[in-house]
């Protein structure tokens, strides 16, 4: 199990994040602790579709340059996903269905342009 993936932004982003994952996708942002969050960034509670809620830790980069080919891949209803991430105004591109048979999963980009992947769960 992974307790949580990090993804980066540069200074003075994390508003457009908390736009992104908060708004759009509604996941709750979590406090940070005190000496964590005096350095930035913000955390939000992934909710578990199958399986344990996770986290996903936004983290301030000085150099920052979005990850284009890395990236996490989030378990979630994935038209309902898509539907809030479309309705928010942020483009969604669906995968090839015969990439990964049997698995329904679209690409996106987070707030400030990292890659974001959402699949459907197993079995779906």
């Amino acid at each position: 199990m992974i307790h949580h993936v990090q993804v980066g932004c540069p200074p003075g982003s994390e508003d457009a994040q908390r736009a992104f994952y908060g708004g759009a996708l509604r996941w709750t942002e979590l406090p940070k602790p005190p000496l964590l969050a005096a350095r930035g960034g913000c955390w939000f509670k992934v909710p578990g579709v199958g399986g344990p809620d996770g986290e996903l830790h936004v983290g301030i980069e000085p150099d920052f340059r979005p990850a284009r080919k890395a990236h996490p891949a989030f378990v979630v209803d994935v038209d309902a996903a898509a539907q809030a991430l479309e309705d928010a105004g942020f483009s969604i591109t669906w995968a090839d269905p015969a990439e990964i048979p049997g698995r329904r999963r679209f690409h996106t980009h987070d707030g400030v342009g990292n890659r974001l992947e959402f699949l459907e769960p197993e079995g779906h």
